[in-house]
């Protein structure tokens, strides 16, 4: 079913177990992602490849994301999206095996790109279920703990690597060991999951992006955001004299707040309704950028780094929630597919744009870049609501 506004039935009893499953899947996913990217990164570092060639590398999961997120809609439909589910999980499981087995660059390439085909049906079958069950009353809060606690299990992917190191088949059992949890979560889960109903005409990811360009945009700009800073902050930080372990901080507090704050972005949501709390969280975000240069050197930074992360991946969070308010079924499953493809894109575009800012300007080109996106995020969400008001008159 394709809907708009679609009809629904609150039940009296939420499906706590099925709903904590799939977070506890997410989330243990989450770690081995989290785990991976730095894992890989060190040994390239180690083999003596150049910058260039690590991000290069690196490249390769989010751009299987991108492709893979064309099929999910198709795959879903023909083989169901349980089984699609639990195939990628055993699939990411057997590519960090060959990963850990065969550490060359080149053999990683169509690995690591492989990784990632396998891992984004995870995130948008697991998205898609989480959606469809959570009562449209408590959809805020429910996504802002969904969101808060995968933002958590990447965080926590690193931090595992002080713990057992990267050298050698520790690091990597770490991983596998999670990607099988995660399956198993998935087993014990599974009966209790919604069905995803066929369309007579489903829409196509491509064509989705006609049908919600606004919300595909949202999620543009919340991983063009956040790759951007990730990438280009400690750049940033240096030529204004801040060293390194500052810069590390300051990162680790704009992720904190993007772990704590979801949960009350999400209950905002449910009482002023999640377009409005969209424009709140991207004239907070460029509010942000703006300060960025008169706070960096003050202890001022420190609170508005926490809040800034958290209005920055807010914008995420409210894409999810219209989603699950405006569509259903297998176009929520397309929705989540395209939501997937906007992620990896923005990821990939946001860093490169943010760079050339700066080399056209200066440094200030990086908070401005990010600016400019949020800034055109806010247009267009006044210009949605300013239509919808007009309608309604």
């Amino acid at each position: 079913m394709t809907a708009e506004n679609p009809p629904t039935t609150e039940s009296s009893v939420m499906p706590v177990a099925a709903i904590a499953g799939i977070i506890a899947t997410v989330a243990v996913f989450a770690i081995s992602q989290g785990l991976s990217y730095p894992l890989l990164s060190f040994i390239l570092q180690r083999q003596g490849l150049s910058p260039a060639m690590i991000g290069v590398s690196a490249a390769m999961t989010p751009l299987g994301f991108i492709v893979s997120s064309f099929f999910i809609p198709a795959l879903s439909r023909r083989f169901g999206a349980a089984r699609l589910a639990l195939a990628c999980a055993a699939f990411a499981a057997l590519l960090l095996v060959a990963i850990a087995t065969w550490q060359d660059v080149w053999t990683w390439f169509p690995l690591r790109f492989l990784l990632g085909f396998a891992a984004n049906p995870l995130y948008v079958i697991s998205e898609t279920w989480m959606i469809a069950m959570a009562p449209p009353a408590r959809r805020g809060r429910l996504m802002g703990i969904y969101a808060s606690i995968v933002s958590a299990g990447f965080a926590i992917g690193p931090l595992t690597l002080a713990l057992v190191g990267t050298e050698g088949w520790p690091p990597f059992l770490v991983g596998i060991a999670a990607f099988v949890l995660c399956g198993a979560i998935l087993i014990a889960v599974l009966p209790r999951m919604p069905e995803m109903q066929d369309e007579k005409q489903p829409t196509s990811v491509a064509g989705f992006v006609l049908v919600a360009p606004l919300l595909l945009f949202a999620v543009f700009t919340a991983a063009a955001f956040e790759q951007a800073l990730l990438a280009l902050f400690s750049v940033y930080g240096e030529a204004y004299g801040s060293s390194e372990q500052r810069i590390s901080a300051l990162l680790a507090v704009f992720i904190a707040g993007n772990v704590a704050l979801q949960i009350p972005l999400g209950a905002l949501a449910e009482r002023f309704g999640a377009p409005r709390v969209m424009l709140l969280c991207a004239l907070s975000a460029a509010a942000g950028c703006a300060l960025l240069p008169m706070l960096l050197s003050t202890l001022l930074i420190w609170p508005v780094a926490f809040v800034w992360g958290a209005f920055a991946f807010g914008i995420y969070t409210m894409g999810l929630i219209q989603l699950g308010e405006k569509f259903s079924g297998a176009m929520l499953m397309t929705g989540n597919a395209a939501f997937a493809l906007a992620w990896g894109t923005g990821g990939i575009a946001g860093p490169p744009f943010a760079g050339t800012v700066m080399d056209l300007i200066g440094m200030e080109g990086l908070p401005l870049a990010l600016a400019l996106l949020c800034g055109a995020l806010a247009v267009g969400v006044i210009v949605s609501l300013s239509s919808r008001r007009s309608m309604a008159g």
